[in-house]
């Protein structure tokens, strides 16, 4: 076949591109426009081999095989094929498995089955040689990009290079057109830093008269304390974070007869869920207006549950923020009874348990969830309940809005 195909390690592509640009091989120091990227492939390749592209193949590391935001953007691209391995950390360090076994694997069965006349392989690996002989046996031509290297050497194995039947190096102009190094302010994909909301939050300042709403825990007793929610979809308890007042420590701080009741509460201060040893009435028990309140799964039909993984898999990010919003908009379109959003509005900032248990359970089908212990890590649950509470807050402010505004 007269068409070409790009097989890409993502390790590789990704990780040397930062220590080109940001010099050291870390992809948290950089941001890459995967659209743009993936278009840049796709144009180079076309011109290097003369062949129309057939597809793109992604090749990268996620814990568990569970799906990145990245990955989630990348696969419902065209033309673009995303194959996971796993994502392991040994020594403090994060290692990919899998990748190059897949790589070869693909390498070898695209050339067997003549789907191609060209791959461009863009790795540095020497363990791919024996698939790049096998492919060349089948009468495929072999494409090796490199990444321009920091050092100005080689980043890739000599074998490989000598292997290969065509050999081009994506310079360092050809690099900055989708990724950018983080320090040197050009953002070309969505700004890292923390959204406002998120920010008042976690600077906010603990009151000096604000009871403590937990007793002094040890570093271990912290280190294993987690927000999780548990099968039973109630939260469980967590340590509050440092400076960060909890709502119990507000409801106290706003107690009929108190000073600081006089005062309106601080938007700064207003956050999500209960955080901390909330002492509940009843044990676990709600009150009846909230143990009231419908799931989203109780609201969704068995038709609108296929549309919605269906909108999943093809159109949200997996941004925690962009989650919590989705998750709101569907429980607001199908709530029958508005008096629900009401009374949820009035209880801001605590989520009922029920809906905050199945809201990060949701999350966490989008991989937002920290290597250790598989628990949602602590800022991206911020992120996700001020995603919730933002679009609550659009949805009560446009119907409370004074007709012809």
């Amino acid at each position: 076949m007269d068409r070409c195909i790009v097989l890409v390690d993502a390790g590789y592509l990704l990780g040397a591109a930062a220590s080109l640009l940001a010099g050291e091989p870390s992809r948290s120091r950089i941001t890459v426009d995967h659209a743009a990227l993936v278009q840049g492939l796709r144009d180079r390749a076309e011109s290097d081999t003369e062949r129309p592209l057939l597809r793109i193949y992604w090749f990268d590391g996620a814990p568990d095989r569970v799906p990145q935001p990245e990955h989630r953007r990348l696969r419902v691209m065209p033309r673009v094929t995303v194959r996971l391995g796993a994502l392991t950390r040994s020594d403090g360090r994060w290692a990919q498995k899998g990748v190059d076994a897949a790589m070869h694997a693909e390498l070898t069965e695209l050339a067997r089955n003549r789907a191609c006349s060209d791959v461009v392989l863009v790795t540095g690996d020497g363990d791919l040689l024996p698939g790049m002989m096998a492919a060349k046996e089948h009468g495929v031509a072999v494409h090796l990009w490199a990444v321009q290297a920091a050092d100005g050497d080689y980043n890739q194995s000599e074998d490989l290079v000598a292997e290969a039947d065509e050999r081009r190096v994506l310079d360092r102009a050809w690099i900055t057109k989708a990724v950018r190094a983080k320090e040197l302010g050009g953002i070309c994909a969505p700004s890292p830093v923390p959204r406002p909301e998120i920010a008042a939050i976690l600077s906010a300042p603990l009151p000096e008269s604000a009871p403590s709403s937990a007793p002094e825990r040890t570093a271990e007793e912290r280190e294993h304390a987690t927000a999780a929610p548990s099968e039973n979809g109630t939260q469980e308890r967590v340590p509050a974070s440092k400076g960060v007042p909890t709502p119990k420590d507000l409801a106290a701080l706003r107690a009929p007869g108190t000073q600081a009741a006089q005062h309106p509460a601080s938007a700064t201060l207003r956050w999500s869920s209960d955080k901390g040893w909330v002492d509940r009435p009843g044990g676990a028990a709600e009150p009846p207006e909230v143990a009231s309140m419908p799931t989203l799964a109780q609201l969704t039909t068995a038709e609108q549950r296929w549309a919605d993984r269906e909108e999943d898999i093809t159109t949200v990010g997996g941004d925690p923020f962009e989650v919590g919003q989705v998750f709101a908009r569907r429980w607001m379109e199908r709530l029958g009874d508005q008096a629900h959003l009401q009374r949820l509005s009035g209880m801001y900032p605590r989520v009922p348990h029920r809906i905050d248990g199945e809201l990060l359970r949701y999350a966490a089908r989008f991989g937002l969830l920290a290597h250790k212990d598989d628990q949602i890590d602590e800022h991206d649950r911020y992120a996700i309940r001020a995603g919730f509470w933002r679009e609550i807050d659009v949805r009560t402010a446009a119907e409370h809005a004074p007709a012809g505004e």
